[in-house]
């Protein structure tokens, strides 16, 4: 494949059922959803025709998207990958995003049914929500062009982790060897923010209170949390942190929790719009496999489909919901960097933190 996938794997490497199989799958569900979606023009009020047009167009690009890559996938499989054109190579891309490295919408602090090799994450869904509900999005108040920075996870009874470029915004050095608040600047987790959720009654909110500290050596910061006040939330337990590094990291099955956010600095705009249908911001799950661990020892790879807004988000070992990681980037068509906390179990400010190892 000419390019390669966002995800720097193709379709070859990242479904384990056969091509055929795949594109008779994607098939079938784009004639299911053009079959559902037959509404006449004129059933639409007319103050919300061009809305409706609008939303049209937008699902009829994404069906032409994906039926381009289904003869991708069946040119694939019938080793044609010289036949494989422009719109079909980037549809494969689409199907790899969507089928193969989906990001998968949370709501209501769960996940629809997935098909084809995701499938399994049924078989773990009770480990997958208990992770999702410890999983928030850094949100800042005094912050001259933000509102939300990144992603966090509590990772001990009222610490929460995330990236040090996200902290960095709203923190800074206090002189003393330690960290404090930019002036006029406050910050919180808020483990809610999902598509078409209710508005927040502040019971999935905590507030940040202090930072605890930023990591010297890898992209870490540390932040103190305690239930927002006047929302009546309590925190809830912390997830458990791999001690060890897991047999076979390199193919081993992960899940990313985050918010992506749409990021056209190190992913092309066009191709993430047509993909994610503009839906960003929000909880997704977002599944795949680690892919290494890098000689530095402090920098483990994964193909996960991340965008901008998951930074600090957590890299789950999908086989016992142990964090492995925390995502700090990527590079498009290159890949996905992650601190491999297990490295870290040591470490004078993870031991401060009183990080849940297990």
């Amino acid at each position: 494949m000419r390019g390669g996938s966002p995800v720097a794997t193709g379709p070859e490497q990242v479904f384990r059922e056969d091509l055929l199989e795949v594109a008779a799958r994607v098939r079938k569900g784009l004639d299911e959803e053009i079959s559902e979606s037959a509404v006449p023009e004129e059933a639409h009020p007319p103050q919300e025709a061009t809305a409706a047009q609008v939303e049209r167009a937008a699902h009829d690009e994404r069906a032409r998207v994906l039926a381009a890559g289904v003869r991708g996938l069946e040119k694939l499989a019938a080793g044609r990958a010289d036949d494989v054109d422009e719109d079909e190579h980037f549809g494969l891309e689409a199907i790899v995003l969507l089928e193969g490295r989906p990001a998968i919408l949370v709501q209501g602090m769960d996940f629809a049914p997935q098909l084809g090799d995701w499938a399994i994450l049924d078989g773990q869904r009770a480990g997958i929500r208990e992770s999702l509900a410890r999983v928030g999005r850094v949100e800042v108040t005094g912050h001259p062009d933000l509102d939300w920075l990144g992603t966090g996870f509590l990772v001990s009874p009222d610490v929460v982790m995330t990236n040090r470029h996200v902290a960095a915004e709203f923190t800074r050095a206090d002189g003393r060897g330690g960290f404090s608040f930019r002036p006029g600047m406050g910050a919180r987790i808020d483990t809610a923010e999902e598509l078409g959720g209710p508005v927040s009654d502040g019971s999935f909110e905590f507030a940040v209170t202090e930072v605890l500290g930023i990591h010297p050596q890898v992209d870490m910061a540390l932040l103190r949390v305690a239930p927002a006040s006047g929302g009546g939330g309590t925190l809830p337990t912390p997830l458990p942190v791999a001690a060890d590094a897991p047999p076979d990291l390199a193919g081993r099955a992960v899940y990313v929790v985050g918010y992506p956010a749409a990021d056209g600095r190190r992913n092309e705009p066009e191709a993430m719009s047509r993909i994610f249908m503009d839906i960003y911001n929000v909880k997704r799950l977002q599944p795949g496999t680690a892919t290494a661990l890098l000689p530095d020892g402090l920098t483990m790879t994964h193909d996960c489909s991340t965008l901008g807004g998951n930074s600090g988000s957590p890299v789950f070992d999908l086989a016992d919901h142990r964090v492995l990681g925390l995502h700090f980037g990527g590079r498009f068509r290159s890949g996905n960097f992650a601190v491999p906390l297990f490295a870290l179990a040591e470490d004078p400010l993870l031991e401060r933190a009183e990080v849940n190892w297990v």
